[in-house]
């Protein structure tokens, strides 16, 4: 392992396995993580409604300049590697990006049609940008363009059907040694979750390791008014789904 510090970056969209797999690198012992540290400032510079609003913006910064610090600074009990869980839909194009070539940038992504329907029971209103396809493709094309080569993509369904190989093939992208700890973790919150966790964390808390793949739905499955979003998020999927790591890659 490198003898500096390993910032990774992982880029995901919302009602994806993000939090299982902040808990899969939490449970490595050289690992600090951090939960969705521009929540706040996305909240704060878009006026977005979201469950616990006040408490989000009350326990972290406001100023996206302020957040970057804290990713760029120093980590947390002085571990080698600094695992950054961010939703793609909370950078928005007033925050500044050029910190990201300091991370190892990796991208999380799930079918779109799955996305929807997980994202239609817990919000009224779905919208291509509140799934956050539109900024993970922009990242990740950004991502391409400045290291001439993709970076590490890994897709949930994959995940779920193999977390030891693909949990391998992702350590491997980012240089590091893939740990057994990794696959299972304890029940219950932990200090590093986000203050919205009673609003959103409720099965990741019950779980002691990554779910059992279920059956992609189907396009049809989707109900009829999420169907054109579905339609239109697909070339973004398509184009990162291209480049997924494979298992024992």
């Amino acid at each position: 392992m490198s003898k500096e510090p390993i910032r990774i970056a992982m880029w995901s969209g919302p009602r994806n396995i993000s939090t299982a797999m902040m808990r899969a690198f939490e449970n490595r012992s050289d690992t600090s993580v951090i939960d969705e540290p521009f929540y706040a400032a996305y909240l704060a510079a878009s006026g977005a409604d979201h469950p616990m609003r006040g408490e989000v913006l009350a326990s972290q910064p406001t100023d996206w300049r302020t957040v970057v610090q804290t990713l760029l600074g120093p980590i947390a009990g002085g571990r080698a590697v600094f695992y950054q869980k961010h939703m793609t839909h909370h950078m928005l194009t007033l925050f500044g990006r050029d910190w990201t070539r300091h991370c190892r940038n990796a991208f999380l992504i799930r079918q779109p049609v799955d996305v929807l329907a997980s994202y239609a029971e817990v919000r009224d209103e779905a919208t291509l940008e509140a799934i956050g396809l539109p900024q993970q493709g922009d990242l990740f094309e950004e991502t391409c363009d400045r290291l001439g080569r993709p970076p590490p993509v890994v897709d949930a369904y994959d995940i779920l059907c193999d977390p030891r190989g693909m949990l391998g093939a992702l350590c491997n992208a980012f240089d590091i040694p893939f740990l057994e700890t990794m696959l299972a973790w304890p029940a219950g919150r932990r200090d590093s979750d986000g203050v919205w966790a009673p609003a959103w964390y409720d099965a990741v808390e019950r779980s002691t390791g990554f779910a059992p793949a279920r059956r992609p739905l189907a396009f049809d499955e989707l109900r009829d008014d999420l169907k054109p979003i579905a339609e239109a998020a697909r070339p973004i999927y398509e184009r990162l789904a291209a480049h997924r790591l494979k298992s024992g890659s």
